[in-house]
């Protein structure tokens, strides 16, 4: 039960029986997302993007459906004239911000205006804006870390003043909330909400909801859950042992509940989760991306890798490889934080398209995605 809430008795049986519903419900997917068809889960459906966003993605070229998946990086102030090609020419479709890149307020916002120019006003411009000391924008909400939050107020009320900072910065793509379920010896504890599943649900649901209606997308990470991890998979290999059942009642819930909440994007980890998937972390896991994720909790938004340079990833092959294995798996953009990154995995993604029919229209499927969520935050798609 969160702190600020003071129900009676009966209002107290009642979220108790919700919530034990609600956690039966999320234990059913997942103990059933094992194997067999699928065609009858509720989420079935999901696993199309919308028509117009698929006619559309058909009638782009290859090189232009393959630019809808990348999100990119680079050093400084000033974007390098390979980063506003790519922008313009529809080589790339985003890119993520750091501390150096936006020092200031006014260096920020004139930055993200000449990106906009650059990619003619269909550029997703990203940030990590979870609150506290991760904040690549120190003077916007959320001022509060999620791990110093307990109130759904408090999420909701932040996320709210959020939106309006980042907009007024040009950004519209947040790298928040975290949804996952720390603990104990937890990398991230501090970076969570704080609780158990029931409290970090509810928390996680506000959030989101405080993003609702405005021109900022929130992204729930790290999936299918990394509270359980001592380790960030920017600095190694994560294995997450926990069985299917402790995942379903544990780390779960707050994803599928801000997905309800109306979550614009999830961003898939880079951990191993045995009981799901024994050979592929999470990013290159057809069962977790496409069987659980999509059809299982019914997600219909944009799958984004955690950067794609992490140790994690590195530690089991080249980065164009993960690039591959990535797409194909279900993401459906990709995040390259790492400047010198984008050519290779251009290149890389170009040659498997060519080679492979269904990789091709697994590109297509992805692009459709993406440029279904920048119609939904006002942005051009010619």
């Amino acid at each position: 039960m969160l702190p600020h809430a003071r129900p009676g008795p009966a209002r107290r049986r009642l979220v108790a029986l919700c919530a034990a519903a609600f956690v039966a419900l999320v234990v059913g997917i997942v103990v059933g997302a094992g194997g067999g068809s699928t065609e009858s889960s509720p989420g079935a459906a999901a696993v199309k993007p919308p028509a117009k966003a698929v006619a559309k993605a058909k009638g782009l070229s290859l090189q232009r459906q393959i630019g809808e998946v990348l999100m990119i990086a680079f050093h400084g102030t000033t974007p390098p004239g390979y980063v506003q090609r790519a922008l313009r020419h529809g080589r790339a479709s985003g890119v993520i911000l750091f501390r150096a890149n936006a020092p200031t307020p006014a260096v920020t916002s004139a930055l993200t205006r000449r990106l906009q120019r650059a990619g003619r006003r269909r550029v997703l411009i990203a940030i990590d804006q979870e609150g506290g000391s991760i904040r690549i924008l120190p003077w916007a909400a959320p001022e509060r870390s999620q791990g110093a939050t307990t109130s759904a107020v408090a999420a909701r009320g932040q996320a709210q003043t959020a939106a309006g900072d980042l907009t007024a910065a040009g950004v519209n793509v947040t790298l928040a909330p975290v949804a996952d379920v720390g603990g104990p010896g937890s990398v991230m504890s501090g970076r969570a909400f704080p609780g158990g599943a029931l409290d970090v649900t509810a928390l996680t649901r506000a959030a989101v909801s405080g993003y609702r209606g405005t021109n900022v997308a929130a992204t729930l990470k790290h999936f299918p859950g990394l509270g359980e991890a001592g380790t960030n998979t920017d600095d190694g290999p994560v294995t997450i042992s926990s069985p299917r059942a402790a995942l379903a009642t544990r780390d779960l819930p707050p994803f599928a509940a801000g997905i309800k909440a109306g979550a614009s994007l999830v961003m898939a980890s880079h951990a191993l989760f045995t009981a799901l998937d024994p050979k592929h972390i999470a990013s290159q896991s057809k069962p977790i991306l496409t069987t659980l994720l999509r059809r299982k909790l019914g997600f219909k938004g944009v799958v984004i890798t955690d950067s794609m340079e992490a140790a994690a990833v590195l530690r089991r092959s080249s980065l164009e490889l993960a690039a591959l294995r990535s797409v194909a798996a279900g993401a459906d953009m990709l995040l390259l934080t790492g400047p010198g990154s984008f050519p290779p995995v251009y290149k890389q993604l170009l040659t498997g398209a060519k080679r492979s029919q269904h990789f091709r229209a697994r590109l297509a499927q992805a692009a459709a995605r993406v440029i279904a969520l920048k119609r939904s935050l006002g942005l051009g798609t010619d």
